[in-house]
Parts: C-alpha cells; structure tokens; sequence
C-alpha cells in the first residue's frame, strides 16, 4: 500500500515537471520568435533634463548607460551591421543591439560624442540637412565641423532624417517628397564624402509608398519607432526602434529596454 502511494506520488511528480518543462521551453520559444534586435533611440543629452521633457536623457544617466553596455559585454554595432545582419538573415550574436540619435542636436557632440568615445562604442546619428548649424535656443544643432570631427573618429556614423523634418506621409507633391529624402542624403554625401546608407522617417510616420522612395533613393536601411506588429522585426526598411528617456537612468529599466523583447511587450501592452 505504502509503496503504491509512494509510486503515485512519484508519477505525478514526473509529470508535473514534464508539463512545467514542455510550458517553459514552449514560452522560451516563443519569445525567441518575436525576439527583435534593439535599437536605442535617443535626441538630446544634456547635464539638467526639465520636468516633462521625454527626448532629453541626462548626461549622467548616459554615462551610466553606456558604461552598462561596456561592463556587460554587449555587442554594440552600427545600424549598417544591424541590416545586413537582418537582411543576409545571419545568426545575430547576443547581446548584440544599436545606439541612434534623432535630430542632430548640438549636444550630441558636447556631451554624448565623449562618453561614446571612452567606452568606443559606435552609433548612427541622423540628420536634418537644412537645419545643421542653425542656433535656434536649445534647439541648436550641430555645425559641419562637429559631423566631421565626429566622422573623422570612425565611431560615429550618419543618416539622412531629410532635409526639413516634414511628415513625410502628409506630403502629396511626388517631387517634393522625392527631394527630402534623395537630396539629404546628396548634400550629405558631398560634404562628408562617404556613401549614407541610412534613413530616419520623421516622427516615425511613413506608407508603403514612402517606404519605397526610401528603397530607391539607395538607402541600405530605414528606421522608424513603433510601427506595430503589422511590421515584422525582419524589415530593414521598417526597423523598430526603442526610445530611451531620463526614466532608463534606473539601470534594470536599461537593461528590460535593452534585452530585445522590450518593443515586443510594447506591443502586446498597447494592443498594436
């Protein structure tokens, strides 16, 4: 009798760990299918972050961030890595991920562009062509020598985020929206004589049509924000990204934002 009960309580054990098993492999697999290989996106670095300001992450939480990636061995490569890897579907290493900025503004150089060199980690920066060099407040952006200097440095690349920052979906003239994307990246190519592979769709927005613009121009790669679960991780020209705001200085924040599943959970929480 006592070893029948001792048998029953032994398969039930078993099979209780079975089921837990199968469960846990299925969910790993699972996640590894919508796994989506991160990239950061940040706008301004600066010593103070206003109340309320999203685009703004504070030079310490910079620091802390990069120095995260290094002390961890994150595998940090530029967007163009990130594509091909995508596109030739090779097998990306892990903790593999790409560091972006938005917009161009001054600060990237004053206090990014250091933090970036003494970790030397690379990163893809993008650009409004009309507005380099403007001074508008603390809208001020960088000036050509900055980009050089920063080129010059083989850690830092460039990409075109058109020539005027328009919503390039509320453009209706063929030839203007020809112009913004195709003539950034000329005026960009001229000035600082190398091929610019990659794009930035402003505010995010793009359609299919814009999309193939992007194609044809001789972009390498696009990226935009959030553009949902209609747009698998696989599409160069549609690359998700995550945004990176003063609230990642809390270091587990960085790390779920980094882990590759954060722009998955996104979307299953905003139901899009």
């Amino acid at each position: 009798m006592f070893k029948r009960k001792t048998l029953r309580i032994l398969i039930a054990g078993i099979t209780l760990f079975l089921v837990s098993a199968y469960l846990i492999i299925s969910y790993i697999g699972y996640l590894r299918k919508n796994y989506i290989v991160p990239i950061l996106m940040y706008h301004a670095v600066r010593p103070e972050v206003p109340r309320g300001a999203r685009l703004i992450v504070s030079t310490r939480s910079f620091e802390r961030q990069m120095r995260f990636l290094k002390e961890r061995n994150y595998n940090v490569v530029s967007l163009v890595e990130i594509g091909e890897m995508i596109k030739e579907k090779r097998k990306i290493p892990p903790k593999t991920l790409a560091i972006t900025f938005d917009d161009g503004y001054w600060d990237n150089y004053t206090y990014a562009f250091p933090v970036l060199k003494k970790y030397n980690l690379p990163a893809t920066i993008f650009l409004i062509t009309d507005e380099i060099g403007n001074k508008v407040g603390l809208g001020d952006k960088l000036n050509w020598e900055d980009v050089i200097l920063m080129q010059d440095s083989g850690l830092i690349n460039f990409g075109s985020h058109t020539l005027s920052h328009h919503v390039l979906t509320e453009i209706r003239s063929e030839d203007e929206l020809r112009k913004e994307i195709l003539s950034s990246k000329k005026i960009l190519e001229e000035r600082l004589g190398r091929p610019i592979n990659t794009f930035c769709y402003p505010k995010g927005f793009f359609n299919q049509r814009v999309k193939e613009l992007v194609k044809e121009a001789g972009y390498k790669a696009a990226v935009a924000t959030s553009p949902g679960r209609n747009f698998p991780g696989d599409d160069v020209f549609a690359l998700k990204r995550i945004r990176i705001s003063d609230k990642a200085g809390n270091l587990f924040i960085f790390w779920v934002q980094s882990s590759g599943y954060y722009a998955f959970m996104k979307e299953k929480r905003n139901g899009y």
